[in-house]
């Protein structure tokens, strides 16, 4: 297989990035990098507990650094945290070197599938006022992806065949 690009898949927590990333991965066999996870494993705590002990402007410098760098990797599927193409260093770094795919999910279903989620630190105490905020500000920057899904009458596998279809155009 020649070296290719790697594919970004964004959207909001809850879109189902991590998923639909997992099930790429293997049918394409490459590898799958979670950024969340890999920040929680360095950090050894989880990103509700990074927010709590240490702030977000420490976790959004852990995940600049961190996604950087696996940006630099080739032949990979990478999962952002929901917040991350919101930063413009990360962004610009996606554009340039990736093949980014935004899974837009309808704010209805997201908030059906983290209304009992205690993993989310932007959506303490179900604070749907909160999340459907983060929601309108963050759509007109994914927008900005290469390439939009809208999941919300799709199946995983279905989704999984579009994402399979637009990267092997690359």
């Amino acid at each position: 297989m020649k070296t290719k690009k790697n594919l970004v898949l964004l959207g909001m927590m809850g879109a189902g990035k991590t998923r639909i990333g997992k099930f790429v991965a293997r049918r394409l066999r490459i590898k799958f990098f979670d950024i969340d996870k890999i920040i929680e494993k360095k950090n050894e705590m989880k990103i509700i507990e990074i927010f709590e002990k240490k702030g977000e402007a420490y976790f959004r410098k852990e995940e600049e650094l961190i996604t950087i760098k696996y940006l630099n990797k080739k032949n990979s599927i990478i999962s952002l945290g929901g917040g991350a193409f919101i930063n413009e260093k990360i962004r610009k770094k996606v554009l340039s070197k990736s093949i980014s795919i935004w899974l837009n999910v309808n704010l209805d279903i997201i908030l059906s599938r983290l209304k009992n989620s205690k993993r989310r630190p932007l959506f303490n105490d179900n604070n749907i006022n909160n999340i459907r905020k983060i929601f309108m500000e963050r759509k007109k920057t994914y927008s900005l992806a290469n390439h939009e899904i809208n999941c919300d009458k799709l199946k995983p596998d279905e989704i999984v065949s579009k994402i399979i279809r637009l990267y092997e155009k690359v």
